[in-house]
């Protein structure tokens, strides 16, 4: 048979049609998959498996300790004396305590009057309670109401305070230390806080203040958050998945083993002389709650959680409120993290052991790896190895670590337990927000500092009169599109069903398919030749599992290519990608070419396994 040539039957190799944009796309990922992308995604595979590791030893961790904690019963408040606190017939009301309330809030329109009827509706004697409403409300309507609802419940007996400031330095920190500084305030002991959507039960302080009067060494009492709202929607659902796996483990073990736990920043109560020996609050990051605790922690306080003890609150009900909350709670750990490696690595008070646990478990795992393993390995990495056959990902690291870890924070909602398959597309979702705001907090960079107050709606929906006068939020673009969302999202839709190499997903396995058939009709050998070189192909065996069906063989340097004039010379085209070869299927009689059916562009049209069955 006469050698075919390609000048005869090669046709432009960029012609505009659409199947040789395609080819051209298809060739330019071979050439440049072998000596760079197999290796970088090689590299990154490594660095995530590792990363899931600490994370799911982490987790393995707390679940061991949360068990342990339930089985024998011994909850933090068990270790700790507490007494309920009784009459002195003597002393009258000044036996007990002087406690301070801080309510922080800022245009909380909705909510002031559920938080500040709250603080004042706690049991507690009457002069021995100050409520101090901190508003830092920026519309005077909404600065009047607040100042009226307060003269009201003055005019009641109760000791409330109406603060305010002429700016907002430092945020709700700054609010907070400037509430301290009031000479009233030196009087008090112990003090409260309880965000503007917070409604603590009438017994809060009862329940609490025991624990600081009879053990010294305790610093704060923090209670867990119950959300009024979670059944809102079905974004509220898996916010308080997430927020109950925190409470029921995280606080519960960071209490139990090292007394050391991030302070909620809200439904907590704190030993007045603990804040200022740790320094007070300080504005440096968006978390000065975790802030303070660190800090008070690294001077030796201890911490004790109370999960029985709940403090009503409400869930962003808006994923424009969840967003700028979220970016606040993953920036400003890793931020404070930068802030504080060194000053926690000095610190003589503490055990070694307690600095491994806040530096480490505190806040490597759990504020760094956690966000970035989540984003970088199951919405990039994992997603490109289907494009990589060559990359394998064990599927301990794919598969069973990931979903142990997914069934361990599910065991804080059961009820919830139906909807993990929504909570982890939704984390998925949020991944890339998180990661993003944990790289500014530890690079310092852009919005590090953004403050942005969570709205709240409090009992907006349910009262006939807010109703009317809820108007509903003008539309904007801006918040309703998230181009690196988007882009994360189209990226997986690429990964996951638009791009299908013809080679890898049609034209090879078709003759796997069809080995039996083909051999029965007198094929000897099925053999397959590209131009990659035998690494490349012996890992395309393993990945397509092809056994004895097919050979593979390599053509790395196109001897046999060229040879049979199937060659594609792209050296002289502006994508440089040197000398190719055509997609074809050849039958071939004892050294002569009996059928060839050569492709154009990037079509798979003649060439199939089906194609060489009808020709024999």
């Amino acid at each position: 048979m006469d050698r075919i040539s390609s000048t005869t039957l090669l046709p432009d190799a960029f012609s505009s049609s659409r199947d040789d944009l395609t080819e051209q796309l298809t060739i330019i990922w071979e050439q440049i998959k072998a000596p760079l992308i197999v290796p970088l995604l090689r590299i990154a595979v490594f660095l995530c498996l590792l990363m899931l590791i600490l994370l799911f030893i982490e987790r393995v961790y707390m679940g061991i300790v949360i068990t342990l904690v339930k089985f024998f019963g011994r909850k933090p408040e068990k270790r700790y004396k507490w007494e309920s606190l009784k009459d002195d017939i003597e002393l009258g009301n000044s036996s007990y305590p002087m406690v301070l309330v801080q309510i922080p809030m800022y245009n909380e329109k909705e909510v002031y009057q559920l938080s500040i009827g709250a603080a004042c509706g706690l049991s507690w004697p009457t002069d021995r309670i100050i409520v101090q409403v901190l508003d830092d409300s920026t519309d005077p309507i909404i600065k009047n109401l607040v100042s009226m609802e307060c003269q009201r419940w003055a005019s009641k007996g109760i000791n409330i305070k109406y603060e305010i400031r002429d700016n907002r330095n430092g945020y709700k920190a700054g609010a907070l230390k400037e509430g301290l500084k009031h000479s009233y305030v030196k009087q008090c002991d112990y003090v409260a806080i309880f965000d503007a959507d917070f409604q603590p039960e009438p017994d809060f302080l009862w329940r609490t203040i025991p624990f600081l009067v009879h053990n010294p060494e305790l610093g704060l009492v923090q209670a867990r958050w119950e959300f009024v709202n979670a059944d809102e929607c079905l974004m509220t659902r898996m916010q308080e998945m997430s927020l109950d796996y925190h409470f029921t483990v995280e606080q519960e073990v960071g209490s139990s083993t090292y007394a050391f736990f991030g302070f909620n920043g809200t439904a907590g109560i704190w030993r007045i002389a603990a804040i200022e020996e740790a320094g007070g609050w300080k504005d440096r990051t968006t978390v000065e709650d975790m802030d303070l605790a660190v800090r008070a922690s690294l001077k030796g306080w201890k911490f004790l959680y109370l999960s029985a003890l709940k403090v009503k609150n409400e869930l962003p009900s808006t994923f424009k409120a969840y967003r700028y909350q979220q970016h606040r709670w993953s920036c400003g750990p890793a931020n404070l993290f930068k802030k504080m490696f060194m000053e926690i690595i000095r610190n003589r008070k503490v055990s070694l052991w307690k600095k491994i646990h806040v530096i480490y478990s505190f806040f490597f795992v759990r504020k760094v790896v956690a966000h970035i393993v989540t984003f970088v390995f199951y919405c990039v990495v994992l997603p490109a190895t289907v494009l990589v056959p060559e990359v394998e990902v064990p599927k301990w690291g794919a598969v069973y670590i990931p979903s142990i870890i997914t069934l361990f924070n599910a065991v804080g909602t059961p009820r919830s337990l139906h909807l993990i398959i929504f909570w982890i597309l939704f984390e998925n979702v949020m991944s890339l927000h998180r990661t993003k705001a944990t790289f500014i907090g530890l690079l310092e960079a852009g919005t590090v500092n953004e403050w942005i107050v969570t709205e709240k709606l409090g009992d907006i929906l349910k009262l006939k009169s807010a109703i009317k006068a809820f108007k509903k939020p003008r539309f904007r673009l801006g918040d309703r599109l998230h181009l690196l969302e988007l882009a994360t999202g189209a990226y997986l839709f690429f990964c996951g069903c638009a791009f299908t190499p013809t080679c890898s997903q049609k034209h090879l396995p078709g003759f796997v398919e069809k080995s039996k058939e083909l051999k029965s009709k007198g094929v000897d050998t099925i053999a397959c030749i590209s131009v990659n070189d035998a690494f490349v192909m012996k890992a395309w065996k393993e990945n397509l599992k092809i056994s004895d069906e097919v050979l593979l063989l390599s053509d790395g340097n196109l001897e046999f290519t060229k040879a049979i004039g199937c060659e594609l010379d792209l050296s002289d085209k502006p994508i440089g990608l040197g000398v190719r070869s055509r997609r074809y299927a050849m039958l071939v009689d004892d050294g002569v070419v009996m059928v060839l059916n050569l492709e154009e562009g990037g079509a798979f049209n003649v060439s199939s396994a089906e194609d060489i069955l009808k020709a024999l």
